[in-house]
């Protein structure tokens, strides 16, 4: 199947400028980016081609070659392109992604470490006061044996014989020299002749660690806490990567969380919705408020607390609590109770002036039933 052109793959005219092919590459290269489009198959294939077409497009001298030869210019001795994971995806990937997905920048070929995530789950309550907590993560960490060195009693490692100890060999491809990460070192420059028998001469070995993580008040449900240098073990001393902890808010039996005020639902006899009087509801810092409930209060009726809610994560401010009614009908009545809700409607008590919108429903009832009736 033929390749398809490479201003077309990134959408753009062939007057383009650098900026413009940048732009473009970086809104498609989100787009199809694997970690976003997980075991899709055809996300993957647009990925690859439109890398390799900004892989080329963003070098004024490939882009000559591929504007007076198309894709002949780089068909021949290689794989010119870069198989769409060539230089042109490693020069913005951390400016685009930074710690995308599972925290997962790709240290392709440095042997930096790769990010971990993890996910934690906190009550409502702390993320209204804050917590210190320690977590115990499985990862990678620094050979003791070797000191990270992944030579076997810590000695240092010897240059590369295949690159000289830069990392990277050149290869003719087409018109052009391509540099490319050197296949005996994977870019270390660097070759290990005894590896240490514990690590295999990786220089890192899997443990778990316990950290301390201390989350500040105010925080989100999916707030990110990054922890520098707490990811994964670089190899063979390579710098390690970064911890980015997930945290996922627990839902509440009581109040329920919008943005940094509480909205908390609060049953109410009829008698105190009737006649009015006081109740005490708790709040999110284990108190109780008490709140005046004013006479005839409704169903939803909503009272405001300020400065009840939720901490502001980096300030000393709080959100508002806002108390929703629920007229509660009684249950369970005695004889004589009953007896006197009679006695009340008997006296008007379902009158529209005492129930005005039972009343005025119905009487918007009987008007409609009054126009079909016509």
């Amino acid at each position: 199947m033929p390749k398809r052109d490479f201003y077309e793959a990134l959408g753009i005219n062939r007057s383009a400028n650098s900026e413009e092919i940048k732009k473009a590459y970086r809104k498609l290269a989100m787009k199809y980016h694997p970690d976003r489009n997980p075991d899709n198959a055809e996300a993957e294939k647009n990925f690859k081609e439109v890398s390799e077409a900004y892989e080329i497009l963003k070098d004024d001298e490939k882009r000559a070659a591929y504007d007076r030869f198309g894709h002949a210019a780089f068909e021949q001795g290689g794989q010119g392109g870069g198989g769409g994971f060539g230089s042109g995806f490693a020069d913005i990937f951390d400016e685009m992604f930074g710690a995308f997905g599972a925290g997962g920048r790709s240290h392709t070929n440095s042997g930096q470490g790769s990010d971990l995530r993890f996910n934690m789950e906190i009550d409502l309550e702390e993320a209204f006061t804050g917590k210190k907590t320690d977590i115990r993560v499985p990862a990678s960490v620094l050979c003791g044996d070797c000191s990270g060195s992944g030579s076997e009693g810590g000695a240092r490692p010897g240059a590369c014989s295949g690159c000289g100890g830069a990392g990277r060999v050149r290869a003719q491809s087409g018109f052009f020299t391509v540099e490319r990460t050197c296949p005996n070192c994977g870019g270390t420059g660097h070759m290990i002749k005894d590896p240490c028998t514990s690590c295999g001469g990786q220089g890192r070995v899997n443990k778990k660690k316990n950290l301390s993580v201390n989350i500040p008040p105010g925080v989100e449900d999916g707030t990110r806490i990054r922890l520098s240098g707490e990811g994964e073990a670089g190899v063979r001393g390579a710098p390690p990567g970064d911890l980015y902890i997930f945290l996922a808010i627990r839902p509440h039996r009581f109040f329920q969380r919008e943005g940094v005020d509480i909205n908390c639902r609060v049953p109410i006899p009829m008698t105190v919705a009737a006649l009015g009087g006081a109740i005490e509801v708790p709040t999110v810092e284990g108190k109780l408020a008490r709140v005046n409930i004013p006479e005839g209060t409704s169903t939803g009726y909503q009272l405001r607390l300020k400065g009840k809610g939720m901490s502001i994560l980096r300030s000393k401010a709080r959100g508002d609590m806002f108390v929703q009614t629920i007229v509660e009908t009684p249950v369970n009545l005695t004889k004589r109770q009953k007896e006197l809700l009679k006695e009340f409607a008997e006296k008007g008590g379902g009158s529209k002036k005492h129930s005005p919108q039972s009343q005025g429903f119905f009487d918007k009832v009987k008007e409609l039933w009054e126009d079909l009736s016509e």
